[in-house]
């Protein structure tokens, strides 16, 4: 039996299991697919692609979304493949952008591409029975009566059921985790955090006999987990570059690269030498061998951009290796003179494109912002969101807050952690001369840290970003899914996959960066120029 009701810690602060953990445990007990169902997101889901792949275990992709006006109420949402997994992306940035999001409506419409799954009734009453629709009749003592109603109901309308345990948390013993977190979203403290905003005990990740056993009573009554895992089939070619197109008037992008950058060539090198010449046309043979003509031309026009409104910019890191960037004026670095090798930049055995940080001003790098969304299209372009997870300072002062410890104890702990992985918490004394005074040998601290070191790395919540905005050759929600950034006053669409991801997707990020010394710089030329 497969679990498909499946939340990994990117259930923020309520599932509690890495994707690696997660996919290990299904290892150990040899099966051959999984499902990852977590909450209203799409968050870890290319991470668990990835990883599943590595260690020989089948991805079903899916994702578990709630009802607004009833957070109890959902569904699961599997993808059968490809097409269903666009439909994923589309169903989750409607239920995280859109105010009148209605669960019941979106299961009423056509979904042939996804499986869905849900114990509600009421919602099940409301569609008409389809091959793609099941009951979720969970296994669980608590769920009983529950059970008893869909079965009735179930064969009155012709509903397939699937037996279904839902996965919080790795083992029994971890439940504690779970409570954890839950006080921690709802800043309640683990004494005082309700029932009903906690899980069932039993929703941990039981091996196939233990399943076997529990939904042998149904018997004949459920349909096979393990067929629904089979008709799920998605490819997502990870790794695969997927460039928008520079639009121009040229029959195709590399004609137009072409001309630009030897415009730029016999103007940064009027009288060229052998070496000059070698040395771009590798730089170009490179670029397009990867296929990375389309990034350049995008970023060199932004840039041109930023030179027609009288911008201020300057591009830095390692493209400052490259002659290219710097006859396309992305870098102001001349490379052969400094010795810059072209290779840390940009090489054949790359396969992620290549990275230009191009800085503006503080007070202008919104504008320019602003001007890659109306050229390449609002459906198409969105900023990168950057999950912030728990470090140890973080993990110890929300944990002990779990415990109710005033903010005066907690900080004059906390003051003496250094900046580094939770994971550390229980053995700073040892590692950091700074935490030698601590005392964290008698509780409430040593159960407090010990359990803080437990959510190290859980995601916390999602911020944007410094810089990275993404450019789609098609609408971004056919590769992921989006919703507002943690102030949705600003109106800020960020991706839910962090850069990481967004690069094994193979989309291009281009960072668009601020520096205050720019802007500085800038208002010093308009003061001089106005005394003179």
């Amino acid at each position: 039996m497969i679990p498909l009701n499946v939340h990994s810690y990117y259930s923020f602060l309520t599932g509690t299991i890495s994707v690696e953990d997660l996919l290990l445990k299904a290892k150990k007990f040899n099966l051959k697919s999984l499902a990852l169902t977590d909450i209203n997101g799409m968050y870890g889901l290319i991470q668990f692609y990835n990883k599943a792949k590595e260690l020989s275990i089948k991805p079903v992709l899916g994702t578990l979304l709630t009802d607004k006006d009833s957070k109890d109420r959902y569904a699961i949402f599997l993808a059968k493949n490809n097409n269903g997994y666009k439909d994923l992306c589309k169903l989750i940035t409607s239920r995280k952008l859109d105010e009148n999001f209605c669960l019941r409506n979106t299961l009423k419409e056509f979904h042939p591409d996804l499986i869905i799954i849900t114990p509600d009734i009421d919602l099940l009453n409301s569609i008409n029975p389809k091959n793609h629709f099941f009951g979720e009749l969970i296994l669980s003592k608590k769920y009983a009566n529950e059970a008893k109603l869909l079965i009735n109901f179930a064969g009155q309308k012709g509903i397939k059921l699937i037996g279904s345990n839902p996965i919080y948390f790795l083992r029994k013993d971890d439940y504690i985790i779970h409570k954890l977190v839950r006080a921690i979203d709802k800043n309640s403290t683990i004494e005082n955090i309700e029932e009903h905003q906690l899980v069932d005990k039993e929703f941990y990740f039981k091996s196939t006999n233990e399943l076997k056993s529990i939904s042998n009573s149904y018997g004949d009554l459920l349909y096979s987990t393990e067929n629904i895992a089979d008709q799920c089939n998605v490819e997502l070619n990870t790794g695969k570059i997927n460039l928008p197109t520079y639009p121009s008037a040229y029959p195709d992008s590399f004609t137009f690269f072409h001309k630009i950058v030897y415009e730029g060539f016999e103007k940064k090198y009027p009288n060229p030498t052998t070496i000059q010449k070698d040395r771009l046309q590798y730089e170009i043979d490179v670029i397009t061998s990867l296929n990375f003509v389309d990034y350049f031309l995008i970023v060199w026009d932004i840039v041109q951009e930023a030179k027609r409104r009288g911008i201020l910019y300057i591009g830095r890191g390692s493209a400052a290796n490259s002659m290219v960037a710097y006859c396309l004026e992305l870098t102001q670095i001349e490379p052969l003179r400094n010795n810059l090798f072209f290779e840390r930049f940009l090489n054949r055995a790359r396969s992620n494109p290549p990275d230009v940080d191009i800085d503006f001003s503080w007070k202008e790098r919104d504008e320019m912002i602003k001007y890659v969304f109306e050229k390449y299209g609002y459906e198409n372009v969105a900023m990168i969101s950057t999950h912030v997870t728990f470090r140890a300072r973080s993990a110890f002062r929300e944990t002990a807050k779990a415990f109710g410890i005033s903010d005066k104890e907690i900080s004059n702990f906390s003051r003496r952690i250094p900046w580094t992985s939770a994971k550390n918490l229980p053995n700073l004394t040892s590692m950091f001369p700074e935490s030698k005074s601590l005392d964290f040998t008698k509780d409430p601290w040593k159960t407090i840290v010990n359990l803080a070191s437990r959510i190290a790395n859980f995601p916390r919540h999602l911020s944007i970003h410094p810089g990275g905005i993404v450019i789609t050759p098609t609408r971004i929600t056919d590769y992921c899914a989006l919703e507002y950034a943690k102030n949705k006053g600003l109106g800020l669409i960020i991706t839910q996959p962090d850069m990481y991801a967004i690069e094994d997707l193979g989309l291009i990020k281009i960072d668009l960066l601020s520096q205050r010394s720019l802007g500085v710089l800038r208002d010093s030329i308009k003061s001089i120029r106005k005394k003179n």
